[in-house]
């Protein structure tokens, strides 16, 4: 196979740094404590979240409960708006740099729980269900959190059942909104019933989210939220992926006897004194990456529709549309917010961003295309990267087509990228902000 010319060599791997510099801005820009300095100010003892005032002088008790990838962020995050006065629960994947005093610390799992994503479940259940209709009870939310408090509805439910289930459900290709339909039904804490724990206090959500805007029950399946999916969703999408066959005999039977419990809907009165702030979420991440691209030279669109497509789809969609733009500018940039979807059937090292960038390798070889996937947590499938960068040499680089289409047949995008110099290697964020695809036709 010929060697790629050092000139043209030079010019793909500056396409790739620009790319790299793109996201690069839009994780730095987006970011949590810029958000809680625009929403999230304290002063008095007046607590002012959006549109809402809280005095938090005037209540018995104040207890903060943060959960998912981006806990440890937003209680530092609340902490610096609010002081050292606060209580309270934090539940991440990963350990703090440091803790907010007064503050319990949980380590659970993700993507799958832990004994430790259940004993943090059961001592937020006791913490709020302490609260009385003079507590204020302060949710912070961020994705991840569906594994890592989780407790399950029914007790035959074991913890192996439990990471069976949800294995079966992450690797099922379903989008998120239907991963969650299920867990939520499924769960002690989820769905709402957190906020059914803390009643009769006043409650208010803050969401850095990592779903769909229109579906933020969603996010760490709304443990504070009136909850939009129901059983009949349920049954539905369990049949749509023929999930019921996979899960372990103990949800199964559930589904078989149409046991699952209903979760609380907008008319429980939990609710009635329940606010929810979505602060930051994946179209600021999409917004900073579209300043960052314009300022690099790039005419630029947004589009955002192949959002839980399936990656193989999504790839041809894309570049088609990169294609069609380039018609009418020479330097031009499409950037893309969301996530697309991933059916897992062999064991390999990667996730949806890795494959998808492996996908488009294949469709530009030879051309002047960069393509970057990557997720704005850091964390990409079971790998150790954020995604990866692709451009019209990456083909040649791998190998050729043979090596590249067995890494996508095995779901093994990862060893390829970390062997070209070409996966985005970032550590967890603190951030979850869904995944960013930039797209530069030059």
């Amino acid at each position: 196979m010929p060697a790629i010319p050092p000139e043209r060599d030079q010019h793909f791997r500056q396409m790739r740094d620009v790319a790299r510099e793109i996201f690069a801005a839009a994780l730095k820009n987006a970011t949590i404590e810029s958000a809680f300095a625009r929403h999230v100010h304290c002063e008095r003892g007046v607590l002012r979240i959006c549109e809402d005032l809280y005095d938090l002088d005037s209540y018995s008790r104040v207890l903060v409960v943060s959960i998912g990838k981006a806990a440890h962020t937003m209680a530092a995050a609340l902490e610096a708006q609010v002081g050292s006065r606060l209580e309270g629960i934090v539940a991440s994947s990963v350990q703090p740099a440091s803790q907010v005093r007064g503050f319990r610390y949980f380590q659970g799992g993700h993507p799958t729980p832990t004994p430790e994503s259940i004993q943090a479940a059961d001592a937020i259940l006791k913490s709020l269900n302490s609260l009385n209709a003079a507590s204020l009870a302060i949710f912070l939310l961020s994705g991840g959190g569906s594994s890592i408090v989780e407790k399950p509805m029914d007790d035959e439910i074991s913890l192996p059942d439990l990471v069976a289930t949800y294995r079966a459900l992450v690797l099922s290709g379903a989008p998120i909104a239907e991963i969650n339909a299920i867990r939520k039904h499924l769960s002690a804490v989820k769905g709402g019933r957190l906020a059914q724990a803390a009643y009769p206090s006043q409650q208010v959500s803050i969401l850095v989210s990592d779903v769909p805007d229109a579906t933020p029950d969603a996010l760490a399946s709304g443990p504070t939220m009136p909850d939009s999916t129901s059983l009949n969703d349920c049954e539905r999408i369990a049949a749509k992926y023929k999930l019921v066959e996979q899960f372990p005999e103990s949800v199964a039977d559930l589904f078989h006897q149409h046991a699952l419990e209903e979760t609380p809907k907008s008319d429980d009165p939990a609710f009635v004194r329940a606010r929810w702030w979505t602060v930051l979420s994946n179209q600021v991440a999409v917004e900073e990456a579209t300043q960052a691209a314009t300022r690099a030279g790039f005419a630029v669109e947004v589009d955002n529709s192949c959002d839980d497509w399936d990656y193989e789809k999504a790839a041809g969609y894309l570049l088609q549309r990169l294609r069609e733009l380039r018609k009418s500018s020479s330097r031009v940039c499409l950037i893309s917010g969301g996530e697309v979807t991933v059916s897992v059937r062999n064991g390999g090292t990667g996730g949806r961003n890795q494959q998808f960038a492996l996908a488009c390798a294949e469709k530009i070889a030879g051309d002047d295309i960069t393509v970057l996937s990557a997720g704005t947590d850091g964390i990409d499938g079971n790998s150790p990267a954020a995604g990866a960068v692709v451009d019209g040499s990456t083909l040649e680089r791998a190998g050729g087509l043979d090596g590249v289409r067995r890494a996508l047949a095995a779901f093994d995008a990862y060893p390829t990228f970390q062997s070209l110099g070409d996966s985005i290697m970032t550590g967890p964020t603190g951030n979850n902000l869904r995944d960013l695809r930039v797209l530069l036709a030059y």
